[in-house]
């Protein structure tokens, strides 16, 4: 019996742990012969951490690393891992992706620390997956690192437009990054496509069995039908987005319903409504 100290073992030989700051998901899917990781947390230092656990908790070697998708929170320590030999797979978006917003971003947090004094960027060096997963036109990837297989499942665009579901078949196990969430609202930040969201996740679920625990981005194990909620709170966002387009309503002045509310702050309802905005004048990005 593996002693897995920290690590929650949500399937056989499938270990889930929750990091802080910002209470992101990491996987560990242990195998004969080593361990995938799914995400790599914010910056090197929180990489390192991450294959120091893995050390102590397996007594295996980091195989391979897996990002669910481009935010920073789940890519900023690849550069451990692509270091120490470690193949680090991806959506085939996430260079296109990092050279618009997460680069941008870093390099006018390196410029200047005190912008976001909370990130610790300063040993950043972005660094894009070494192994490259189509999108959704070429289906599912199919990997074994460590002797364990693991589906790499390209989404539609939602949360991001390099999505990536990872699952664990012979443990019944899925890590969906931040398509879901469940200890705080679904973020739409950058590159955010809040039209298809809902729909994204309603083309994974056919894949879930009701019996499969879901590893969200953030928070702790959730089921099928904890996606399925999230799905129908992301349509009814799609639609207070085109009722405000068609009624040629400005953000600002957008009554957002109550019921969203509960879920989200205001300013991130607005966040979602300047970003089905711009989906909808750019047709190619549109997502529905």
């Amino acid at each position: 019996m593996i002693a897995a100290r920290d690590w929650d073992e949500v399937g056989a030989g499938v270990f889930h742990r929750r990091y802080q700051p910002v209470d992101v998901s990491v996987v560990a899917v242990v195998g004969p012969s080593g361990v995938t990781v799914v995400d790599t947390r914010k910056n090197p230092a929180e990489a390192r951490e991450i294959v120091d656990d893995v050390d102590a908790a397996f007594g295996l070697p980091v195989v391979a690393a897996v990002n669910t998708h481009a935010h920073y929170d789940h890519t900023f320590g690849n550069q451990v891992f692509v270091g120490l030999g470690v193949p680090v797979y991806g959506h085939a978006g996430i260079a296109a992706h990092f050279e618009r917003f997460e680069g941008p971003r870093l390099a006018a947090v390196q410029a200047d620390a005190q912008r976001e004094p909370d990130k610790d960027w300063g040993e950043v060096v972005l660094t894009v997956p070494t192994v490259v997963v189509p999108g959704v036109a070429g289906g599912a990837m199919r990997i074994a690192p460590g002797g364990r297989p693991i589906d790499l499942v390209p989404l539609p665009p939602g949360h991001t437009d390099t999505d990536l579901a990872v699952h664990v078949p012979d443990a019944g196990v899925w890590a969906l990054g931040d398509v879901i969430e469940q200890s705080g609202p679904p973020m739409f930040g950058s590159g955010s496509y809040p039209l298809g969201w809902g729909g994204a996740l309603r083309a994974l679920a056919p894949r879930i069995r009701s019996d499969e625990v879901i590893v969200p981005g953030h928070g702790e194990p959730v089921d099928l039908g904890f996606l399925m909620r999230q799905a129908e709170r992301f349509d009814e966002v799609a639609r207070m987005i085109v009722r405000a387009w068609e009624t040629r309503t400005a953000v600002d002045e957008v009554q957002l319903p109550g019921g969203l509310l509960e879920v989200w702050p205001d300013w991130m309802l607005r966040s979602a409504l300047r970003a089905g905005f711009a989906q909808l004048l750019s047709p190619e990005r549109s997502g529905r």
